[in-house]
């Protein structure tokens, strides 16, 4: 059993990290915000900064909002690179800029220590159930090392390659996420407004090539109202911000991400950021004059 380090415990990080407890994991947590009771009923030890639970630790997982955060966490005063020591290995599940994370595992490397970029893919209900998909970057031996970690919190692991191509790896899943949840919130606003019973629809199109997770999931969600998150717009918004900019610097074009984003920006708009990122419907409702359910 490990000392492992975990820095980030929100709705995702709180359940991977009881997760690791109930592997029989000794967890060392430091967390934006409260921290909540569960993880220390359950044996964590709370840390004051980022730099002790480096220091504690043989493992340190990040698991914040964004780039800036995880360089923050990282590489301020009290930060994880003044605990470490040589040998050490950082693990960062956020997902973030796959160029700052090939600069972040520099610098970790340059300290004498081992760097996985490992985003994940799931939501709430997946890191929950401990089956998230974890997208990896880095050696593979360090790999091999954080296995037995990442099979306590998902089920599909996959080594994508080297540092920043987990990361990558994410932001592609994101852009093909947000481009179904576009088409099924089209194609079942198409039906609602013609007629057709959505829900009936949806249930038709699940036994047919159309099928897929997001019809089966966030179908349900645009036809019952459940906005809750889930993953929220706001979070959904930056990894498309990610693609876009990426895309960018690489030379490249991605047109119907950018329409995504733009769908995202006006439920934005409308005060829907913090909803799940199913509710991107809304705005395609607002440009229909019509509702789903209504």
């Amino acid at each position: 059993m490990a000392n492992i380090g975990f820095i980030g415990l929100g709705i995702m990080g709180t359940p991977m990290a009881q997760h690791l407890i109930d592997g029989g994991h000794t967890l060392f947590v430091n967390t934006h915000g409260k921290m909540p009771r569960t993880i220390i009923d359950a044996g964590a030890t709370a840390c004051e900064t980022a730099r002790e639970v480096a220091q504690k630790s043989e493992f340190i997982i990040l698991m914040v909002p964004d780039t800036p955060n995880v360089e923050a966490a990282l590489f301020a005063a009290n930060g994880v690179a003044e605990g470490l020591s040589a040998g050490k290995i950082v693990i960062d599940m956020s997902s973030i800029s796959p160029i700052a994370t090939k600069q972040f595992a520099q610098r970790i490397n340059d300290l004498g220590c081992e760097y996985l970029d490992a985003p994940v893919s799931g939501g709430q209900v997946g890191a929950k159930a401990g089956t998230l998909s974890i997208m990896v970057g880095g050696k593979h031996s360090t790999f091999e090392k954080a296995l037995p970690l990442f099979q306590l919190m998902g089920k599909n692991i996959t080594l994508v390659g080297k540092n920043g191509d987990g990361q990558t790896c994410k932001v592609a899943n994101q852009i093909i996420v947000a481009l179904n949840i576009e088409a099924v919130a089209e194609a079942l606003l198409f039906a609602a407004k013609n007629g057709a019973d959505p829900a009936r629809v949806r249930e038709a199109l699940m036994g047919g090539f159309a099928s897929s997770r997001i019809l089966e999931v966030h179908g349900e969600r645009m036809i019952k109202r459940a906005f809750d998150p889930g993953f929220r717009i706001e979070l959904h918004q930056k990894d498309l911000n990610l693609a876009l900019t990426v895309a960018r610097q690489i030379g490249m074009s991605l047109p119907n991400t950018a329409t995504a984003q733009e769908l995202f920006n006006s439920c934005v708009a409308h005060g829907g950021a913090a909803r799940d990122h199913s509710a991107m419907v809304q705005a395609l409702e607002k440009m229909a004059n019509f509702e789903i359910g209504q």
